[in-house]
Order: C-alpha cells, then structure tokens, then sequence
C-alpha cells in the first residue's frame, strides 16, 4: 500500500484538471451512501465532529474518508479539520492507498466550488471577496481563478493579522491580493463572494448583493451554522451539492427552510444536474446565484484517482 504525503497530494492536483475530473465523475455513475456524521463530546471545549465518507465505483475503485473536525484547534495551533483516505481496489478489495486526508479535502473543497462557479458566475467575474482566512481561502482563490478571470481579491476575517497576512503571501504583479476590514463595501463590490468559515451567525446580508453577484458557500457544515441571512436565500437563484447532504446539514440551507426563506422546492439543481445538463445554471447577467457546499465523497474517490494515477 502506497502513502502519498500531503505535498504529492498538492503536486498532483492541479486545479484545471482537478476541476474536470469533478465534472466527469458527476456524470458517472458512482456509488455514495450518505455520509455518517458525529458529534463528539470534547472536555471543557467545543463540540467536536467525525466524519465519515464512503463512496465506489463498481469494479474500479472504494474510497473513505475519515475526517476530525475540533473547532478549538487554532488555541492550540493545530489544524481544525485533520483526516485521511483510503483507496481500495473495488475488484478483490485490497488497500492500494493511504491518503493525506486535509489536503486532498482542501484541493477538492475548492475544485467543486469552481465546478460550480463555472456554471453559475458570470464569465467576465473580474473581483473576487474571500470570507475566512483558514485552509481554505487560499485554495478557493486558485480555484476560482482557474475558471474565471480573476485579477482582483480581496480578504475579509475575523483576525485582520491572518487576513493581511495570506494576502501579502498571495498578493502577485499580475494577481493583487488585498485585505479589507469592511466587509460590508467589499461584498457589494465584489463579483464573487467565496465563504469558508465556522460562522454560526449570518456574516453576509441580503441587502448588501448587486445584480450579478454569485455567493459561494463552504463553511457552515453544520445545521447550527450559517453564514448568510434568510435575505441573502430569498435574492438568490439557489444551488447544491448534493440536495441529500445541503437539506440535512448545510446551515444556511436548513435555517432558511426552517424560518420559510426557502422550500427545498427551490433549490434550482444540484452539481450532478448542472454537468449533466438536466438544469441550467445562470439565466441571465443580472442574477443573483448560490452554490451551497458541504462536501461529498464523489469528490475525495475522483480526486483521489487522480493522485494515485499522477503520484
């Protein structure tokens, strides 16, 4: 059994072609039982979460994903979201693979919010507002970069040190990079609006978006969680994942159904009907769209063949 290391993980993922592999693998037709999802108790700390996702592909390959998620790690300068995966062959079930399991989420956190920005925001999406400054952010702005235009960004969060400092490591001649401690002015200039953070309070409103924007979703994978206002769901042309994982543990997508700003009747499409064609993604220049992700394991088995075979 090969370990590939967290820095084959990141050499092998490129994000055109991380991107892609995505979009093939939800046409197809693999198997992904719903995932289990724990809360464990932690002593004198935050409730603490386990993940685990399975997912296969019959007669190539079987995947899972055992994820911690601890809240209280940065105290402890320790990574909130650790883990790691396992590839199997699918025709006599012997171990081919044991996978750093926060890189490889990270690199396709970020792929399937690309998927689908490519779908769902404009294509001349210039101005790019990151929301968070954990693992995340800097791959969601590669990411996004990889499928749209982006030559201006700018970084809002909680701690304007981390802020100031991923965008002084990003910032580029050819791809500026700033922070900002006005989220409210950089929302509303925006084109994209990329969120991954562990909010458990709105921190983007409804009467904040200019027609044309698109909200890209990735924290507040708990149904206590959220990240926007019931304001921000009534404006917007509303997209999934996964319609199973976003109605039952996404808190943006629950509060809402639950407060009546959303049905899940409105939810327009999930990822596997936007690339098979069966819904369209944005209708017009103007609109308003969301892409609501809380992760699923189609995308830690397609991006983990993609490690193996390049690794």
């Amino acid at each position: 059994m090969r370990i590939v290391s967290a820095a084959e993980v990141e050499a092998a993922l490129d994000y055109p072609s991380l991107v892609e592999r995505l979009r093939q693998a939800f046409r197809r037709d693999f198997q992904v039982p719903v995932r289990h999802h724990h809360d464990i108790e932690v002593t004198g700390g935050s409730t603490a979460t386990l993940l685990l996702m399975p997912a296969w592909q019959v007669g190539r390959h079987i995947g899972i994903k055992m994820v911690t998620v601890f809240p209280d790690n940065a105290e402890k300068s320790l990574p909130a979201v650790m883990g790691i995966y396992v590839l199997v062959d699918g025709s006599n079930g012997s171990p081919l693979a044991l996978i750093d399991g926060p890189t490889l989420t990270v690199k396709r956190t970020a792929a399937a919010s690309a998927l689908a920005s490519s779908y769902l925001s404009r294509p001349d999406a210039e101005r790019l507002l990151m929301v968070g400054t954990g693992a995340l952010a800097p791959q969601l702005i590669v990411a996004h970069a990889a499928v749209r235009p982006i030559c201006n960004v700018l970084i809002w969060g909680r701690s304007a040190e981390k802020a100031q400092r991923l965008a002084k490591r990003m910032n580029r001649r050819d791809f500026r990079v700033d922070w900002t401690d006005d989220l409210e002015t950089a929302a509303r200039g925006a084109h994209i609006i990329s969120c991954a953070t562990l909010s458990k309070v709105p921190l983007i409103h409804g009467d904040w978006l200019q027609p044309g924007q698109h909200l890209d979703l990735v924290g507040a994978f708990r149904p206590d969680m959220r990240e926007t206002d019931d304001a921000v769901m009534r404006r917007a042309r509303v997209f999934v994942d996964t319609r199973a994982g976003a109605t039952k543990e996404g808190g943006d997508i629950v509060q809402a159904v639950e407060t009546g700003a959303l049905s899940v009747d409105d939810i327009a499409g999930d990822l596997f009907e936007l690339t098979r064609g069966d819904r369209s993604g944005r209708r017009y220049y103007d609109q308003v769209t969301l892409f609501k992700s809380v992760g699923t394991a189609v995308e830690d088995l397609a991006a983990a063949q993609l490690v193996v075979e390049r690794s």
